[in-house]
């Protein structure tokens, strides 16, 4: 065998071997969505949506009040954790070649991988037992915890990514710097953030743990900053675990709605990365 021949059968057995190993990484992901789908669609109906959960024994209900109080729980986080993770990054971008900058990168790191149980450990010691009950304003304030360490990083980096010459053009105009950032920095990298954001809000979307000791559960409709409030995981969680079979399909129906959200929200961020990309 030749030198050509025998880079050729290498090649090829390298290539099989990159296209088994990504066959194995997807057929998981799509053996799920499979599975939920089978298993959820056949309790999907508009009455699912919009009403409340019965009780044991009686037909029909729904996970309306877990929808709207996810949308509260994400609307509190969002209102928290995108402000400041912002600006923290764009702090790390713009000035953070210092020790303090470098500690704080140090810390979203590591928030990153703190499980998601712990801050709602923290947040429970913090908020709920000053409050002596789980709310709608510690369930955001968790959530938004966990959405910080993706938005602080991907700030920082996309805001990397902005030519220097756009800040030279505003400093030699005569702007300030701090006006030249909110003017020309921010806008520029604005579609890179958007994705960040939309990461760390589908991330906060499916997460179970925080809440299960900051919201706690409520089977009625609340939108009360300050009382327990129902969520589309936690009612997961609850259902998933009973002992009643309408509840196990109710389980089902509701999981295949989280997936399919948690799916636009990451494809809107995938789209959002290729609007940045053909613009470049």
């Amino acid at each position: 065998m030749g030198v050509y021949q025998r880079r050729k059968f290498v090649d090829g057995v390298m290539r099989s071997w990159c296209i088994l190993a990504t066959l194995f990484a997807v057929i998981p992901l799509f053996s799920l969505l499979a599975y939920v789908l089978l298993k959820g669609v056949g309790g999907l109906n508009w009455s699912f949506f919009i009403e409340l959960p019965k009780p044991v024994g009686e037909l029909g209900g729904g996970i309306g009040n877990a929808l709207l109080g996810s949308f509260v729980l994400l609307a509190i986080a969002s209102i928290f954790g995108i402000p400041v993770g912002v600006f923290a990054g764009v702090y790390l971008s713009e000035f953070g070649a210092n020790p303090f900058g470098k500690l704080v990168r140090f810390c979203a790191d590591v928030m990153s991988g703190v499980p998601s149980i712990l801050i709602g450990i923290f947040v429970y010691t913090l908020v709920v037992l000053p409050m002596r009950s789980p709310s709608a304003f510690a369930g955001g304030i968790a959530l938004g915890i966990l959405m910080l360490p993706t938005i602080i990083r991907t700030t920082e980096e996309l805001i990397k990514l902005v030519p220097n010459s756009l800040r030279e053009a505003g400093l030699a105009l005569g702007m300030a710097k701090w006006r030249v950032i909110l003017r020309v920095v921010l806008p520029a990298g604005m579609s890179g953030i958007a994705t960040g954001v939309m990461l760390a809000i589908a991330r906060a979307f499916g997460e179970t743990a925080p809440l299960l000791f900051t919201a706690g559960s409520y089977p009625f409709w609340s939108v009360h900053l300050n009382k327990r409030i129902s969520s589309l995981p936690v009612q997961i969680y609850e259902y998933a675990g009973s002992p009643y079979e309408e509840w196990h399909q109710q389980a089902w129906a509701a999981a295949l709605v989280l997936v399919v959200m948690v799916l636009i929200l990451n494809l809107a961020a995938k789209l959002l990365t290729s609007s940045r990309s053909h613009a470049r």
